[in-house]
């Protein structure tokens, strides 16, 4: 139960990988179309799975701190602006942050909240709010937070961002594909994705979405392939000036991984299969499930509101040390992960109502024999 950390690799991605290596086996089979096509088949799934109608706005990323930091370049920051992150964020989503404030003299605001304990959504969403102003040029945060699944109400700080003509980055590492993102209602500048978690892919390769704002932006690497007229390898020392269109431009070195990007793609068409809705409300299920047998043992967790289904923190009883519990758990062969101050439990497809009363009984077990 710890998807949040690695997913499990689906069988099918794992053949479509080994067809990848194979592949190589006999270079004068792979055609300069096939540079492209694998590209444009992932391009069109995330976009897909995003709601998103032209796929050029979807770029093909090594890593989620890959993607902010094309958004940090290419987004304007004053010495009198602010950047909104959020307390204890990712630190891939920090750093870059951290870095840029640092070059432009801007101010770094990092919203806590005022609660410590489990319920502490509400109050967390209306103090985003509250730290936003006329000098806010970016809010870069999650969907959920990877600590707890708290839920941000991505709307309505979307709405407060575009009334302040500020910047919204969003990083759904740890929510695009178990949690449906509506991109129309939600309107992020940029919205980044690693792959090896909720995307089910594999180490190393993501996705990101750029919207108008970044056209005529400039890339963290100048490759040929990101260049108008690539597809003529014939002609490519006839050095262009102009980009692929959209956010083709931003594409990572190498994009055209005849290993990875099959991967990617084919566990972008099992989501699409699956559906977003539908992974989220079997997640929620067990969640809930997990909830209602842990509170009576002193286990708490966020306001059903504004937890997700498939990424939940509980905070522990009095009394009960976060290492030692894990330790027995994972003797029991019961996985999860420890982020802050709360165990954090993350099912997905392959989780099973048995295996959520496992985790329940061994919670049980341990408690009471403290």
């Amino acid at each position: 139960m710890n998807c949040a950390y690695l997913s499990p690799l689906p069988v099918a991605v794992e053949k479509a990988g080994i067809r990848g290596i194979q592949r190589k086996r006999e270079p004068t089979d792979i055609s300069s179309e096939d540079f492209f096509n694998d590209r444009d088949q992932v391009r069109r799934r995330f976009a897909n799975l995003l709601g998103v109608s032209n796929p050029t706005r979807i770029a093909i990323i090594p890593s989620a701190s890959y993607g902010a930091a094309i958004a940090a370049r290419n987004l304007p920051v004053r010495p009198d602006d602010n950047i909104v992150i959020l307390q204890d964020q990712f630190p891939g989503n920090v750093y870059t942050w951290q870095e840029k404030a640092s070059a432009t003299g801007a101010e770094l605001r990092t919203v806590r909240p005022k609660s410590h304990g489990a319920v502490k959504g509400k109050d967390w969403n209306e103090r985003i709010l509250d730290h936003m102003d006329n000098n806010t040029a970016i809010v870069s945060l999650p969907h959920v937070h990877w600590a707890d699944g708290t839920v941000f109400d991505l709307i309505a700080i979307s709405e407060r961002a575009r009334e302040l003509d500020a910047a919204l980055v969003v990083d759904a590492t740890q929510s695009l594909g178990a949690l449906p993102f509506d991109t129309k209602k939600i309107r992020p500048d940029v919205l980044i994705a690693a792959g090896y978690k909720w995307l089910l892919g594999p180490y190393s390769i993501g996705a990101a979405y750029f919207n108008s704002r970044f056209d005529q932006g400039v890339p963290l690497e100048e490759t040929w392939i990101g260049r108008q007229g690539s597809e003529n390898f014939s002609g490519l020392i006839d050095y262009q000036h102009g980009y692929q269109p959209g956010a083709i431009r931003y594409d990572v070195g190498e994009s055209s991984n005849f290993v990875l990007l099959p991967m990617f793609s084919k566990a972008l068409s099992l989501l699409e299969e699956w559906t977003p809705q539908s992974i989220q409300h079997y997640c929620r299920q067990l969640s809930d499930r997990l909830i209602d047998q842990v509170a009576q043992l002193g286990f708490s967790s966020e306001e059903r509101q504004f937890r997700s289904g498939h990424l939940v923190g509980l905070t522990l009883p009095k009394g009960l040390a976060l290492q030692p519990l894990k330790k027995e758990l994972e003797r029991r062969n019961i996985f999860v992960s420890i982020r802050g101050n709360a165990l954090r439990v993350s099912p997905n497809v392959y989780n099973t109502e048995g295996d959520i009363d496992a985790l329940g009984t061994a919670l049980e077990t341990v408690t009471k024999g403290r």
